[in-house]
């Protein structure tokens, strides 16, 4: 059976009570959300300013990305669609504001109110037709429009993905550039297979110097430290 959870079972389904606690408990899942959060943080390059911001946590689980935001001192709403996952964010006492929702239905958020966007290995799930009902080019189409809407503009959404293949990070940054976004694919360690992590580094509003996509780590051949060589396991079965 494949290790890739999106092929296994709807969120909902995959991420039940027992594998939500077994996800929270991993203190090697725990290590790795952590990096991918921190890193996703920096992509989103917020000012320096010592200001608060109200960012977003797309599928944010049991809040183990959310603690890195409040870390760093911001507000942040968090929005999964697994109740198992939210029921262990609550027992934690994570600091954000919780949502039961499925993105691919749209994040029905207010106009402009964030300041910035964060999802942590969540965004393959849409390319999956888990139900008879879903089409994932229009669950894409309603989750990308509903996020350029809600950020405020000139805000960036920084995605951690883990792509099938290149059609389907295709398919994904083709339904952000056409909501409105510019930027593109940042790939840290893109010569290494088991340290190799995508993001996708999205900024509301059309393409200028400010928007220019990050530089990635490991880019030329650069060594990767052994936090950095953490693998795919985030996006696996906790065994």
């Amino acid at each position: 059976m494949s290790s890739r959870p999106e092929l296994q079972a709807p969120p909902e389904i995959f991420y039940n009570d027992t594998e939500a606690r077994k996800y929270t408990s991993s203190s090697r899942i725990i290590e790795i959300q952590a990096k991918l959060s921190e890193r996703a943080l920096e992509l989103l390059a917020l000012p320096d300013d010592g200001v608060p911001r109200l960012l977003l946590d797309i599928g944010c689980g049991s809040g183990l990305s959310g603690e890195t935001l409040s870390e760093n001192g911001h507000q942040w709403i968090g929005l999964d669609i697994s109740e198992s996952m939210l029921n262990v964010a609550s027992e934690r006492d994570v600091d954000g504001d919780l949502l039961l929702g499925d993105m691919g239905q749209g994040l029905g958020l207010r106009p402009g109110v964030i300041d910035g966007a964060i999802s942590i290995s969540a965004v393959q799930w849409l390319c999956n037709a888990d139900k008879s009902s879903h089409e994932p080019r229009l669950r894409l189409k309603a989750f990308f429009t509903s996020l350029y809407r809600c950020l405020a503009r000139g805000a960036r959404a920084v995605l951690q993905v883990y792509p099938e293949n290149v059609a389907q990070r295709e398919l994904i940054l083709g339904f952000a550039m056409r909501a409105g976004f510019s930027g593109g694919v940042v790939v840290d360690f893109p010569h290494s297979t088991k340290s190799r992590k995508e993001y996708f580094v999205l900024t509301c509003g059309p393409p200028s110097l400010s928007t220019a996509v990050p530089k990635a780590k490991g880019e030329d051949g650069e060594s990767c430290s052994d936090d950095e060589s953490s693998g795919d396991e985030e996006n696996q079965t906790v065994s």
